[in-house]
């Protein structure tokens, strides 16, 4: 593959990642957070909303402790390098009750934003490209 075979434009893009997947299913937690380190990296807007089961990820002592695969890194390294590469990370309140989670004590300080299905539709509208996870 040449670099004529990559498209890339560099204006500015946005990218929402819709993310359900949580601790039930590890294989699926890291990669959302390295697909957006790496789009913002490349001055991508990228922002990971979490709903469903991925609101557990942002429980205290869940990334924390959680792996994809047996040896690899723990899931809230792959959080912090997409946070340090400026992904924004959104948390769905309506979604906190069902998991027994507030939003006071029980979520870790790498959220930006508690938000509810009117932020999700406007970001899902709004994005260039939506991704789910």
């Amino acid at each position: 593959m040449t670099d004529a075979d990559h498209y890339i434009d560099h204006d500015e893009k946005s990218v929402l990642i819709v993310m359900t997947s949580g601790p039930s299913t590890p294989h699926r937690c890291a990669t959302p957070f390295y697909i957006g380190a790496i789009l913002a990296s490349m001055d991508a807007d990228v922002r990971i909303f979490f709903t469903m089961e991925g609101v557990n990820l942002l429980r205290k002592g869940v990334a924390e402790n959680l792996v994809a695969m047996d040896g690899g890194k723990k899931v809230i390294e792959f959080m912090r390098d997409a946070k340090s590469a400026g992904v924004k990370l959104h948390l769905c309140t309506p979604a906190l009750p069902g998991y027994h989670i507030d939003e006071k004590t029980d979520v870790i300080a790498e959220v930006d934003e508690f938000s509810g299905g009117g932020v999700l539709a406007d970001l899902i509208l709004s994005a260039d490209k939506v991704l789910f996870f």
